[in-house]
């Protein structure tokens, strides 16, 4: 019987490496996706190459009608959707005293909100499965040059502890939280090596650590409300 799961952001990064480890797992895909086109396009080519079947859905996520039509156009594609990812985001740096009310808005409708809803309408209409959300080790702590970032990925993780007891017993939802795997699209290697030097393990993580994670809450089905830090011990500092 096919499965299929819904990986949002899935074109590239973390998420791309989500989407095809799922893919190697035999799931079908929905791959979501905003402006990354080309990426796209290539990410469902190389999810192809597994021998499952991948279709992009273009989405904004902090339109409202375009969010609200997503689970109901994957589920259409894809009747036996049973996991979602919620792994889209955005990360731009800026203190409070430096945030519009623009780029509040802006994070919290893609960080939070799209979660939120997408999570509901999963539920809703499927009833059975699980809901991973992709946090960030940030939320141990109250760095503030990340502000708005680091409060909706908190939110985010209340949202998860809160959607696992509701949703119970049919989904599970957990969620992962990485911390120097990948360096913002502005930064190299070399900056993550610095960050590294401060963190317990003194070593940067890499894309296999997370998917590792998430083969353990595939797994492992009596597990539900849990956040895995996959982070070099970074959220103990």
């Amino acid at each position: 019987m096919s499965k299929a799961a819904l990986i949002t952001g899935g074109a590239k990064r973390i998420g791309k490496k989500l989407a095809l480890a799922l893919a190697s797992r035999s799931y079908d895909i929905a791959l979501h996706f905003n402006s990354s086109v080309s990426e796209a396009q290539e990410t469902a080519s190389q999810i192809r190459e597994y021998g499952v079947k991948c279709t992009t859905f273009r989405c904004d996520l902090a339109v409202e009608e375009e969010l609200l039509s997503l689970i109901p156009r994957a589920v259409e594609e894809f009747p036996e959707l049973e996991i979602l990812i919620n792994n889209a985001s955005i990360f731009q740096k800026g203190t409070i005293l430096e945030s519009e009310p623009v780029f509040f808005d802006r994070h919290l409708a893609i960080n939070f909100k799209a979660p939120y809803f997408l999570s509901r309408d999963f539920a809703r209409v499927c009833k059975q499965g699980q809901i991973i959300n992709i946090l960030d080790t940030r939320i141990a702590r109250n760095d503030f040059s990340y502000a708005v970032y680091t409060l909706s990925k908190k939110a985010l993780s209340e949202l998860t502890k809160i959607s696992a007891r509701e949703f119970a017993p049919g989904i599970r939802v957990n969620g992962i939280a990485p911390g120097i795997i990948l360096p913002p699209p502005d930064k190299s290697e070399d900056y993550l090596d610095k960050l590294a030097a401060r963190i317990p393990l003194r070593k940067k993580g890499d894309l296999d650590s997370v998917i590792e994670s998430l083969n353990f809450l595939l797994l492992n089905k009596f597990v539900t409300g849990q956040f895995i830090y996959v982070d070099g011990g970074e959220n103990l500092e």
